[in-house]
């Protein structure tokens, strides 16, 4: 995820249409040769490390974007080129390559951004304090990857350089690593060869370096991120139909403020059990009592269950400023987005049942919420008399549905587990 920028960032713009970059290094980056590397494997823990800055230090977890198939690809970009260094930060991607000898260019733009910092050498990939985070081979031909044997090594993450990656298929790369636990990152030049070693065989590479001083090299790249996860994230929604609606006094409510818009459709996943959430709509409709507030959802009180990334739920009343919820429309389709303020007031609290629509089960689905005009339920049909897909809770009816999600009901520390389980 996208760590935030320093306030200067956002002026770092040219001030003419020429991009401020750095000039090329004409010397191609020596990778280690597979063929030499079993005698020289012992004496390259004996390297003297350089010391860098502690403030260097690399958060491996940075610059990371979710694919299918639930697997984190990573982006690290090995630039020299400041346009593409401000593309990328503004676009979530905050990890840098660096040669070993350029620390001066880390330096200065660690200075104007939140950035982790890697210095790259022929053998190894080091973070600000000098420890090894990642060994580098060069692989030229298919007798060489066959020759690889990564889980040798210390390290959890492995770059390869292809030197003619023509000759060497995705595909066969990608299966010649399967089954290995550690991130295997693919140097690319291009966003085209990046994709190949990103969706080879489906399940692809763990991560790429895209080497580039191109910034629509890196634009290009995150719309195909952006387009896998918007074609890939999509949540499982049932319809549910009201039973019962009864007023319960007042009681502590969470409103949700975020970082992001909210659009008509969307809201946060909420319930009074983990087994069946129900999608409260956002306050971006308009409404006749207050202005429209895009970018709030008002949950539920304070120990409802909300959805967060991973597959998790955590309390209502433990979200703060920083944590990541689940964004979900009516089709199902999620992302993920920043709690900006979370506010906890007593108000007024309703009472709302469902069970699933045509269903035999008579399990029950609860939620509680605010008895207020602008605190809806979103509906899988248009409601006639507003054409929105939301219902307030003030016009609920016995009969109408909703949208629930359903899941396992067992939960530690708001982690799915298997275990057998009453809430009632």
């Amino acid at each position: 995820m996208a760590l935030p920028l320093v306030s200067s960032v956002s002026y770092i713009q040219s001030s003419s249409t020429q991009l401020h970059c750095f000039p090329l290094r004409k010397e191609r980056l020596g990778l280690y040769r597979l063929p030499s590397w079993s005698s020289h494997h012992s004496s390259i823990r004996l390297i003297s490390k350089r010391t860098f800055p502690q403030r260097l230090a690399v958060r491996m977890s940075a610059s990371t974007l979710p694919m299918n198939l639930h697997r984190t690809k990573k982006v690290w970009i090995w630039t020299e080129c400041k346009e593409v260094m401000t593309t990328a930060v503004e676009r979530g991607w905050n990890t840098f390559v660096f040669s070993s000898d350029n620390l001066q260019l880390s330096d200065d733009w660690s200075s104007v951004a939140l950035v982790d910092t890697l210095f790259i050498d022929e053998r190894q990939v080091t973070d600000g304090t000098g420890k090894v985070v990642a060994a580098v081979f060069e692989v030229s031909t298919p007798e060489e990857l066959q020759m690889l044997k990564i889980e040798n090594e210390q390290t959890e993450n492995i770059v390869l350089g292809l030197l003619d990656w023509k000759s060497i298929p995705a595909e066969n790369l990608v299966a010649a690593l399967q089954g290995s636990e550690k991130t295997v990152f693919a140097i690319s030049s291009t966003p085209s060869e990046a994709k190949l070693y990103l969706e080879a065989l489906e399940h692809g590479l763990g991560g790429i370096i895209l080497k580039t001083e191109d910034v629509k090299a890196v634009l290009d790249l995150k719309d195909y991120f952006d387009k896998r996860s918007e074609e890939s994230d999509t949540l499982s929604l049932t319809e549910a139909t009201i039973t019962r609606i009864e007023m319960v006094g007042m009681g502590d409510r969470v409103c949700v403020d975020l970082c992001s818009l909210m659009r008509p459709g969307e809201g946060l996943l909420v319930g009074s059990f983990a087994r069946g959430l129900f999608l409260v709509h956002s306050e971006c409709l308009e409404s006749n009592y207050i202005a429209s507030r895009p970018f709030r959802v008002n949950a539920g009180p304070v120990h409802a269950y909300v959805a967060v990334p991973g597959g998790k739920t955590c309390y209502l009343s433990e979200l703060r400023t920083g944590r990541e919820v689940i964004v979900v429309d009516l089709k199902g389709k999620q992302r993920t987005a920043v709690v900006g303020r979370v506010k906890i007031e007593k108000r007024p609290l309703i009472l709302v049942e469902a069970k699933l629509s045509g269903e035999e089960d008579e399990t029950s689905y609860s939620i509680i919420l605010q008895n207020a005009e602008t605190v809806a339920l979103v509906t899988p049909h248009q409601v006639k008399s507003s054409g929105n897909t939301a219902v307030p809770v003030t016009s609920l009816k016995l009969g109408d549905q909703v949208l629930i999600r359903l899941q396992g009901g067992a939960r530690h520390t708001g982690i799915e587990i298997q275990e057998f389980i009453v809430e009632n």
